[in-house]
């Protein structure tokens, strides 16, 4: 089968084993195409390598898979192969996220449609995928790589769909990225021969520089910032360096997203990253491992230019920042805010920061912008454990940042961190009064989880206190250490009790619900399902 798209034709060769003969009728059409001055032949080999085919093919390979023919455009450069990019779904029974674009593969379509290659992407969160429905997708796309990434949560998934790829196209080329395999590579490659590439950190200009290469047939075994095997053996290249111009990236990719499958309560909510990195260095916290200990910004006008074309082009008038501190800079915040003022736009959105970055007229100055919620990292109501945590804050300052939210007009969302070594029933339950005190407008408990790569992980394996080794189970909600001063039931039972005790107010349901809106309805949603859980517990 034949098919023209954008200067590119596509034919699909399904042969195996064929002898020197039987591939006759194939000499005499790739002779045709070479007549034809405007057409270059490449194949794909049983060796997952490019290869360019004498005038005699049938004695060079009896194993092709697939051939694809590239006409060439006005400047001589050929039209670029197929990837698909996945986003694994969540594991069988695990706490799942409301999905949003997955700004990471965003970014990595949008650099790769930028440079003109066909990209496109399966979401197997939005959508509520099964294997065998990825199975099937990848089978009719018959992609020439499979790129997936993936949290500790999604990282088996993400193993699977490289199983999965090289099963329905057996000479694509898998890779994987994301916070995880950044400092579980050599162990993905051991645990999954499927894996060919993990790409480690930002993989925007990695992912770049391995298309190309593997498009022109060349080596990519030294690609920076990639892990991956040559002779038999894993070669783990250097890190590439932190791209400083984050201006310079494509606005990510959402064109290709299942945008309706997004959508709550009536509502699309955009994630937009302002910036890159954290000053920081919490010991739970691997996203600062993953981006560099320096906060790297984008241009106010970029994030905003970014904001007005999602709502010119999509009808986007919802958005949450992705930023692990929004605030960090809060000059540069407000002028976030000034430029959406100025360009009058009306939209809501909300933000992540932490309580010491904050001051009254900057809160009042982001809800005059549009912002409407923000989520406080509080972690815990013991100062013992906040220190040991490292981040660097005190109870007092926690408990300003709430009330000046609350005196701007904005929702708050208070996130606490329950069983960090050390953490005590008695800790764990100032945590929990100091949530009741500040009253906010919604809580999350998450029970301390161990991913590799930050201090958290480390200390647990060293002391022995790491019990669940099933990356499956890391899901925020699940105990996987036991340390002496708590056991894995207790701090069960106490996140339970600490729920209960918050949603089953019979006021919060009704505030929440006469809020309305996305946060309003999912608030009020929760604390239902928090009542049936209560309720089944009594029988």
């Amino acid at each position: 089968m034949i098919h023209a798209k954008n200067q590119k034709l596509t034919m699909n060769v399904m042969l195996a084993h064929y002898s020197a003969n039987k591939f006759a009728w194939g000499r005499l059409f790739i002779s045709i195409l070479e007549s034809q001055k405007n057409f270059q032949i490449t194949f794909f080999n049983h060796s997952i390598a490019l290869h360019t085919f004498t005038r005699n093919p049938a004695k060079d390979i009896k194993h092709v898979t697939s051939c694809i023919c590239w006409r060439k455009n006005l400047q001589g450069r050929k039209m670029s192969i197929h990837v698909t990019l996945v986003n694994p779904p969540y594991p069988s029974g695990a706490h799942q996220h409301p999905p949003f674009t997955p700004l990471g593969l965003g970014y990595l379509a949008g650099i790769l449609e930028k440079n003109q290659y066909q990209v496109d992407v399966i979401d197997g969160q939005a959508l509520r995928l099964s294997y065998k429905e990825i199975r099937s997708e990848i089978d009719k796309r018959q992609p020439n790589i499979v790129g997936t990434t993936s949290t500790t949560l999604t990282y088996k998934s993400g193993l699977e769909i490289a199983r999965i790829a090289k099963e329905v196209c057996p000479d694509c080329i898998t890779l994987m990225g994301g916070s995880h395999v950044t400092f579980w590579d050599e162990n993905a490659l051991k645990e999954c021969p499927e894996l060919d590439v993990v790409v480690r950190k930002e993989g925007e200009n990695t992912l770049l520089e391995l298309v190309q290469r593997i498009e022109a047939g060349k080596s990519f075994y030294d690609v920076i910032g990639t892990t991956c095997r040559k002779d038999g053996k894993i070669v783990r290249n250097p890190d590439r360096p932190y791209i400083e111009d984050l201006d310079s990236l494509p606005f990510p990719a959402h064109n290709l997203w299942p945008l309706e499958s997004l959508r709550k309560y009536g509502t699309i909510v955009y994630p937009v990253m302002a910036s890159r990195g954290c000053v920081f260095w919490c010991d739970f916290c691997s996203a600062v491992r993953m981006f560099g200990r320096r906060f790297r910004m984008r241009s106010p006008k970029n994030v905003v230019d970014e904001i007005e074309f999602l709502h010119k082009t999509y009808g986007a008038n919802q958005f949450t920042f992705y930023d692990d501190a929004f605030t960090v800079d809060q000059d540069r915040a407000s002028e976030i805010c000034r430029e959406i003022r100025k360009r009058k736009m009306k939209i809501k959105w909300d933000c992540e920061t932490r309580v010491d970055m904050v001051t009254k007229e900057l809160l009042r100055n982001m809800r005059d912008a549009g912002c409407i919620a923000i989520w406080f990292g509080v972690e815990s109501g013991s100062q013992r454990v906040i220190d040991a945590m490292g981040k660097g804050f005190s109870l007092a300052q926690t408990m300003n940042a709430f009330q000046w939210a609350r005196a701007a007009g904005l929702m708050t969302v208070a996130g606490a961190i329950l069983g960090f070594p050390g953490e005590t029933k008695e800790s764990a339950w100032e945590t929990i009064r100091l949530l009741e005190k500040m009253n906010p407008d919604d809580v999350g408990y998450y029970i301390a989880t161990p991913y590799p790569g930050t201090p958290l992980y480390d200390v647990v394996t060293e002391k022995g206190y790491l019990k669940i080794t099933d990356f499956n189970k890391y899901d925020t909600a699940t105990p996987t250490f036991e340390t002496p001063t708590l056991t894995m039931q207790e701090l069960r039972d106490i996140r339970e009790q600490a729920f209960h005790r918050f949603y089953l107010r019979p006021s919060y349901f009704l505030h929440m619900f006469a809020k309305g809106g996305v946060y309003g309805f999912s608030s009020s949603r929760t604390a239902l399902a928090h009542l049936i859980r209560a309720v089944k517990s009594k029988f």
